[in-house]
């Protein structure tokens, strides 16, 4: 080999080794079963790293919490969460932030036959509540009662459990009502049960009209600040990838066995809750939902999901400008 090759070659290697130390790496905290999962295989089938310059690594969790700990660690620089935390976690003088991902948010479910229609029929009645007795949809649900001269943590017969567990108790028909994540509901949709009131709709029937996400994607605002051309090449490559899933059956078929999904009618419906969770607007109005949703939260269950702040904490949403 003569010197000429030898040069074009140690140059070539140079300038690859160069790039790959140019481009930033994510690293993202992800559950196997959740929706991200999708959306980081849709990024690699689609090659959306390489158009957007950035190197996203996925570090698995077990559950949310796992996810809150890493975060704190500093083993992962995003996870999935909820914006109640970030403020919480600002109101003790940490610099997390969040930006929308998913106004999925759950919902009341029934068997087709069941003589529940309003939340009055829930009397006396065993509801299922996962997530406990701070769920968000909950104490949501809770404040919808009150509205309506119902106070539900009283009335009913609460039954506290994992998703999974209470989706076996309501097919069993060990409990007759259930307050569920929206991933769960789906799969109970699929077989004919069906949706009293979505997590969504419960925020319209207390007045709000705006669009609020139910989880985000979380991280620290300094680290973003220091990475924000990465961050924002992520988060365009979500956005096609999610929107790819939603418009490309091809695209959804290459993903469709991380849903865990076996049957056509259950990938069907966690696809059409998944793509009707979408954020398609993010402003001050959607913001200022956000706060009259955690003031009416803070008047619940003795402040314990908010603590003693009457407010979201200043910071809590993600500004890229």
């Amino acid at each position: 080999m003569n010197l000429k090759i030898l040069l074009f070659l140690f140059t070539a290697l140079a300038v690859s080794a160069a790039n790959a130390a140019e481009k930033p790496t994510i690293r993202l905290g992800v559950m196997a079963s959740g929706t991200l999962a999708w959306e980081l295989a849709a990024i690699k089938n689609l090659g959306l790293q390489e158009t957007h310059n950035v190197s996203l690594e996925s570090i698995n969790l077990a559950n949310q919490q796992a996810g809150k700990i890493a975060l704190q660690a500093g083993s992962v620089d995003i996870i999935i969460s909820d914006w109640i935390w970030v403020s919480s976690m600002r109101a003790e003088g940490a610099d997390y932030t969040f930006a929308p991902y998913s106004s999925a948010a759950g919902g009341l479910l029934v068997p087709a036959d069941s003589p529940i229609k309003t939340l009055a029929d829930l009397k006396n009645k065993k509801l299922g509540i996962a997530g406990g007795e701070l769920d968000k949809n909950w104490l949501l649900l809770q404040a919808l009662g009150l509205k309506q001269g119902i106070d539900l943590d009283k009335s009913l017969n609460k039954v506290y459990a994992a998703p999974a567990l209470l989706n076996q108790q309501l097919t069993d028909q060990h409990i007759d009502a259930l307050l569920t994540y929206w991933q769960f509901a789906a799969r109970l949709e699929s077989q004919g049960y069906q949706q009293l009131l979505s997590g969504e709709e419960i925020i319209r029937q207390l007045g709000i009209r705006a669009t609020v996400p139910s989880l985000g994607y979380v991280f620290k605002a300094g680290w973003a600040q220091q990475h924000k051309a990465a961050l924002q090449a992520f988060l365009n490559s979500a956005k096609i990838a999610r929107d790819t899933l939603c418009s490309d059956d091809q695209a959804w078929q290459d993903i469709k066995n991380l849903t865990e999904a076996e049957d056509l009618a259950t990938q069907q419906q966690l696809r059409s809750r998944y793509c009707q969770g979408r954020i398609e607007h993010w402003d001050a109005a959607n913001q200022d939902a956000a706060g009259s949703i955690y003031q009416q939260l803070h008047q619940l269950a003795d402040n314990k999901l908010t603590g003693k702040n009457p407010q979201l904490q200043a910071g809590t949403f993600w500004q890229a400008e």
